[in-house]
């Protein structure tokens, strides 16, 4: 079979598409005879879900603040784990956890870092673990230096163990999430996507990241539906629009492809791509229609 997702690669790095296809199809929504092929769209500037993550970077709570990095008192620190902990039993969200605008921002500083910068992160967080194998912190911070290093099989077990410490984390969902992204367990991710939005309803990467689990699997309506969110997230969200429009394509509701394909070229010229191939020109010539098979997503190499 031959591939039909082309690399996207955000501008800092997000995400790229390998070769192999998606293996399992979950409902009657693989593309018809007449359907677009699919391929992801091309480098923008909208934020895609990576192997970063909004975790507090500090290793220790009682020493940093989980969501604004500025020392807390042992008191402070106290009532803050307090918090946590009735949270944790009432399984509702972690009030450390940072919020979603803060989030992505933290992803955008972490995707910045260097291969040196990751390798120092996960030697912190080993140096951490030594002494306290349970802190649910250094093992998800150890996990994303892991994923930014490509280990994303080595990565798996951490991000495992840092939820069963600190459940309601929804940094760690969707890091797992993403990290299952790569290594193309699409079911798998779009259910620690799920639980990442339950935690954190109003994370719009979350939301695309489930979409794009789903778009592998062929589940181009359910995907349809959380590009939507998406965008009512955020209606600038470029990614979102061309995700949505490339969806639609997949069975045949060719208008409303046109339409967010369109919007997508206006918010990023190089959605203009995705609008040729699936949708056509304005002048008539018809769309490019490749044989399908998506392929799954991978960090950008980090920078040296």
């Amino acid at each position: 079979m031959k591939s039909r997702f082309r690399s996207p690669l955000a501008a800092l790095g997000l995400l790229a598409f390998l070769s192999n296809c998606a293996t399992t199809v979950k409902e009657k929504e693989k593309p018809s005879n007449t359907s677009q092929s699919i391929s992801m769209p091309a480098v923008t500037q909208a934020r895609r879900p990576d192997s970063t993550g909004a975790a507090n970077t500090a290793l220790d709570a009682r020493t940093t603040g989980a969501a604004s990095g500025i020392a807390a008192t042992p008191a402070t620190a106290v009532a803050s784990d307090a918090a946590s902990a009735a949270a944790l039993a009432a399984d509702r969200p972690d009030p450390n956890a940072l919020s979603a605008t803060a989030a992505s921002a933290e992803r955008e500083r972490e995707k910045k870092l260097s291969t040196a910068d990751y390798r120092q992160m996960l030697a912190d967080a080993d140096a951490t673990l030594k002494g306290r194998p349970r802190n649910a912190t250094a093992l998800l911070q150890r996990a994303k230096a892991k994923s930014y290093l490509k280990e994303y099989a080595a990565a798996l077990p951490d991000y495992t163990s840092a939820i069963k410490y600190q459940r309601n984390n929804p940094d760690a969902y969707y890091n797992r999430g993403v990290n299952r992204l790569m290594m193309k367990q699409y079911k798998a991710a779009s259910t620690d996507f799920a639980t990442a939005i339950k935690y954190r309803p109003d994370d719009k990467e979350s939301f695309f990241g489930r979409g794009v689990a789903r778009m592998q699997m062929y589940q181009y309506k359910p995907a349809v539906a959380d590009f939507t969110r998406a965008i009512q997230l955020d209606s600038t969200y470029a990614d979102a629009w061309e995700y949505r429009g490339i969806s639609y394509s997949s069975f045949d509701k060719m208008s409303e492809a046109r339409r967010d394909l369109e919007k997508a070229a206006k918010l990023n010229p190089e959605a203009a791509k995705s609008l040729r191939r699936y949708v056509g020109n304005a002048d008539g010539r018809a769309a490019i229609k490749p044989a399908p098979a998506p392929r799954t997503p991978r960090p950008m190499p980090a920078k040296k």
